[in-house]
């Protein structure tokens, strides 16, 4: 018997074992589609999250905020000062003046605001520097730079009135303890409804066995070889897994399509959709990777411990 009919008559076999038991096949198939659907969206979930992350993180910066009495010379000493600092990547100052009408176009539908504003007469808000770092991780040592730079209370540090970093620091540290606990937690989820799947096919496996055992001992009288006779329930747990993928594959589509306006409004620029159709290669391989590694293991696992030939 050449190797390639060998390989095809396992296949049927283990399709026509697979139609066979077609309750307990189901029950395998939706267990294992859960898993799989879980998995699916820890990756898009986790990739929305950092998205959000990296938005954030874009947002910061090292806000030096000076006092109405700093003299412009004060301004452009703190400036030539942070430019020799390795960390710092740009500066950008923000005159008294655009500050203002930046702060008016914040508040123009907050009429007591406006009004208030208005009794002050003179401009209340001092001019800025906004410093961004090269890495975020490099913020805090510029923060702290600046801190001593006030504390010193001499020269341009004199004229600092506040330094606005550690407001976004404890929300950006905030929302990455958010993510890893979360990816931590749906991965405990993934990992358990992966055993359930594993154990359910496991059993699916060890039924289909037993319901076959007459034929296996034809076999075995005939002179099958190992694998011809195991094969056939290693094809069918693989059946499961890709089933499984296809299925969790196509209700992501219209999933997805119907949740990327929606995403794109909550989250900002990340739309579930998108993401879902440009990333849909490496989706496609770690689900339906995923499903066929999950059948064939446990069917694997199965004939070993009940399928003695």
């Amino acid at each position: 018997m050449s190797f390639w009919l060998t390989i095809k008559r396992i296949a049927r076999y283990g399709f026509v074992g697979f139609m066979r038991n077609g309750f307990v096949s189901l029950a395998a198939i939706l267990i294992m589609t859960i898993t799989l659907f879980v998995v699916a969206g820890l990756m898009i979930s986790g990739a929305a999250l950092n998205s959000t992350l990296k938005q954030l993180t874009d947002k910061v910066d090292v806000t030096v905020y000076f006092a109405t009495s700093a003299t412009a010379e004060q301004i452009t000493e703190m400036q030539k000062s942070l430019q020799t600092l390795p960390e710092v990547a740009s500066i950008q100052y923000v005159s008294r003046e655009e500050a203002l009408a930046q702060f008016q176009a914040r508040h123009s539908g907050d009429q007591l605001t406006m009004q208030a504003l208005q009794e002050l007469g003179d401009n209340p808000l001092g001019a800025s520097l906004e410093v961004r770092a090269k890495n975020t991780s490099q913020y805090e040592a510029i923060a702290k730079y600046l801190d001593a730079q006030q504390k010193s209370g001499s020269g341009a540090g004199a004229s600092i009135d506040k330094v606005n970093f550690y407001q976004n620091k404890t929300a950006i540290d905030r929302l990455t303890n958010i993510i890893e606990t979360s990816k931590r937690l749906g991965s405990v989820v993934a990992l358990v409804l992966g055993l359930v799947s594993l154990l359910i096919t496991f059993n699916t496996i060890r039924l289909a066995i037993y319901t076959s055992r007459d034929e296996i001992g034809v076999m075995n009288l005939v002179g099958a070889s190992r694998w011809f006779v195991r094969g056939p329930f290693v094809v069918a747990g693989i059946l499961y897994g890709t089933i499984s993928g296809l299925v969790v594959l196509v209700l992501l589509y219209p999933l997805t399509l119907w949740l990327g306006p929606g995403s794109e409004r909550f989250l900002g620029s990340f739309n579930v959709f998108t993401y879902f159709i440009g990333a849909f290669p490496l989706i496609f391989f770690v689900v339906m990777g995923s499903g066929i590694a999950l059948g064939a293991l446990s069917s694997y696992l199965a004939v070993r411990r009940y399928l003695h030939t």
